[in-house]
């Protein structure tokens, strides 16, 4: 939900996946903090068989160890927003202050829903998302920022500087309407945690139902079960490899549990789109979730595209014409019922207003008639909610698939829905409380994503390390391996970009496809024909030291920054770029350390031969996180540290450098200090690929 600083990992930019708007409607209200007294069952967290009295003692491991992570969530959140003034809070991308009401509506419910602008004085980057929750607040005089009226509600739209609220309530306060400052905050998420634990009791305390055995085989206390797949049990044509087809007969074939395993560049979505049309065929209906809203977005958009009824819970944080038409919202509006419902609502609304002339000097005959107009409007606003909720239930009725984020899952339009079979789309990333919620729903469950990828983010370290960053697909794939079907046949990089990766992490099995397979920057333009499509640039020796930075605990190093530069800048000075730039070189700059980030940014402002790919966004910058899901023709990670004591902190994640290293198609660039680097087996081995593929240089040849 918001960033997190916590030691090494300060440079990365943590976002907590954020619920659906509707599974939060009805549960907002003031923010109450429990006391936390956690006792932490102790239970062998991977064994490779397990009784029914041992998973239930895990999962409650897990929910104490959620109960920690909601603590430390809780912890930092107010470390951020209390006792700080308004301007601060602003710097730090939790408050609009101040904002105007522009427009005001009514939403489902009869609830009002706001449009707040900020003023353009106020431009900046914030942490306001599609999903988040806020609290509109008045900033009077002499009163402290805890004593200040405020109106809690959730963000359906932000756009620049404009953002919708959709509240809880049917009237507004006066206070909102007293002309007064207003502005709108950022508020702790609580929702999330308190559907991750109702899942997880739910899941707990099952006994002789489905979820008790589909809850028994994915921890352990059971066998998987399969039926023997056919090579004509496919219904759909695809242009898909033998190792997808695989994936997907799998996928059919299972009874309880099935897991695509995709390694980067293998076209794991496309096979999990494949899957999904195959069991529609099969099965009235179906949920697809992810934990983040952006894999939630790009399913949607695959499916709608090959002709799926396909309908999309909560609120697309990518906004297109393809997406919203596929919204919940959209599809309702689209209903025949729809006008007179809008109207029920409109004519409801002048009753209330009508009611609310009537506020003093008036006598029985008015009182009267102020009552009747509001219990006129009261049975208006509930007419018009039964209407649409018949006209949910109506479209929902007819959908194919239904997707939204794994807590969108307890969205209250599906509650009373099963499935026979769901979908979990970044598995590997996903709590496992999370994951609970939808499987809760479903016969079977179909994991998708790959555990030497990014892992989930935890916040508290203590959590972290008894055990909560273990996945329900890592403890799947471990107990249960013959789940899993995994891509081996990549089509982004170039076989030596793939190499060490596929070595290290998946047992050697990847292969690159023939139209990537040499696909090296000379494949695209004969001024690079030299070039080497794995360079690892060694500054040992050099004494480019590390810097720490004390008020952030953050690392920078400015001169291999320099360094990594000056090398793009003689790479690109072999190339004439093409006037269309959809034909041109992307690139990807990337560091562990928001502080060695800033300094290439800065410093790339600055440069003449690189500020204008900055601007045109063909030259991009950030962690590893913000270039998940993507890729770039060339990368170039600067792997900042370098010191006398061997020390790589954050680096000695090395599922993070594999998603670093596999975004890069033509080209990869190292720039790093090895004898530091080496003292870390990760990438002792690095080194000695790269020397072996003929990739390794130093420094001197550079600055030489």
């Amino acid at each position: 939900m918001f960033p997190s600083t916590i030691g090494d990992k300060e440079g990365l930019i943590f976002l907590r996946t954020l619920p659906d708007t509707a599974a939060q409607m009805g549960a907002l209200g003031p923010l109450k903090i429990r006391s936390f007294q956690i006792s932490i069952p102790s239970v062998d967290s991977t064994p490779t068989s397990t009784d029914r009295g041992t998973v239930e003692q895990e999962l409650l491991r897990v929910q104490a160890l959620m109960q920690l992570e909601q603590k430390e969530d809780l912890a930092q959140f107010k470390l951020k927003s209390a006792k700080v003034s308004v301007q601060e809070r602003q710097k730090r991308g939790l408050t609009w202050y101040p904002v105007t009401i522009t427009n005001e509506d009514t939403g489902f419910g009869g609830k009002v829903v706001m449009e707040l602008e900020r003023a353009p004085s106020q431009q900046g980057l914030h942490l306001f998302q599609v999903g988040s929750n806020a609290s509109l607040f008045a900033n009077l005089s002499g009163h402290s920022k805890e004593d200040q009226p405020t109106l809690p509600g959730v963000i359906t739209s932000v756009r620049r500087n404009k953002l919708s609220l959709t509240t809880n309530k049917a009237d507004l306060p006066d206070w909102v309407l007293d002309g007064g400052k207003l502005g709108i905050d950022l508020t702790f998420d609580e929702v999330s945690y308190r559907e991750m634990e109702r899942a997880l009791a739910e899941v707990t305390r099952a006994r002789g139902d489905r979820l008790a055995e589909l809850r028994d085989v994915l921890l352990g206390a059971q066998q998987p079960r399969f039926r023997e797949p056919k090579t004509d049990d496919l219904l759909y044509p695809s242009p898909l490899n033998e190792s997808q087809l695989a994936a997907v007969r799998h996928v059919v074939a299972a009874h309880d549990v099935a897991i695509i395993h995709g390694p980067p560049g293998t076209g794991k979505t496309t096979t999990l789109v494949q899957a999904i049309l195959e069991t529609t065929r099969r099965e009235r209906r179906v949920l697809v979730c992810a934990p983040s809203n952006t894999a939630v977005d790009l399913l949607t958009e695959k499916l709608a595209e090959r002709g799926v009824n396909v309908i999309r819970l909560g609120n697309p944080s990518r906004v297109s014409e393809l997406l919203l038409k596929h919204t919940l919202d959209a599809r309702v509006m689209a209903h025949g019922s729809y006008s007179k419902m809008r109207a029920m609502r409109q004519t409801a609304d002048q009753y209330r207003e009508t009611a609310s002339e009537y506020v003093r000097n008036f006598g029985f005959e008015e009182r009267q008639q102020r009552r009747l107009l509001k219990e006129e409007a009261r049975a208006l606003y509930q007419a018009a909610d039964d209407l649409e909720r018949f006209m949910t239930d109506d479209v929902l009725d007819s959908v194919q698939v239904i997707t939204c984020t794994l807590v969108g899952a307890a969205n209250r339009s599906i509650r009373h829905f099963t499935f026979e079979t769901v979908f979990i789309d970044e598995a590997a990333q996903a709590l496992e409380p999370g994951c609970w919620i939808p499987i809760a729903k479903g016969e079977r469950v179909i994991l998708a994503g790959d555990h030497h990828q990014l892992p989930p983010t935890v916040k508290s370290e203590k959590a972290a390390r008894e055990g909560l960053r273990e996945t329900l697909f890592e403890k799947c794939i471990k107990r249960h391996p013959t789940t899993a079907r995994m891509l081996t046949v990549q089509y982004r990089m170039h076989e030596h970009i793939m190499g060490f990766s596929s070595e290290h992490f998946y047992n050697g099995q990847l292969e690159a496809h023939p139209s990537v397979r040499h696909a090296d920057l000379g494949a695209f333009d004969m001024s690079f024909a030299s070039e080497q499509p794995v360079e690892f640039l060694d500054t040992a020796g050099f004494g480019f030291s590390e810097i720490t930075i004390p008020e952030s605990r953050s690392t920078a190093n400015p001169e291999e920054a320099d360094l990594l530069l000056k090398r793009l800048t003689q790479l690109l000075a072999l190339h004439t770029p093409a006037d269309d730039e959809t034909k041109r070189l992307s690139i990807g700059v990337i560091a562990p350390y928001r502080a060695q980030i800033n300094y290439l940014k800065d410093t790339l402002e600055e440069s003449a031969a690189l500020s204008g790919l900055l601007q045109t966004r063909i030259l991009s910058v950030g962690t590893v996180d913000s270039f998940q899901g993507q890729e770039r023709d060339i990368i170039a990670i600067s792997l900042t540290r370098s010191n006398n004591h061997g020390e790589i902190g954050f680096l000695a994640d090395i599922r993070r450098m594999n998603v670093g290293m596999t975004r890069a198609r033509r080209k990869l660039l190292l720039v790093g200090d090895s004898s530091t680097l080496s003292s870390h087996p990760f990438f002792k081995e690095l080194l000695a690929y790269v020397k072996r593929i003929g990739g390794y240089r130093t420094a001197w040849e550079i600055v030489d």
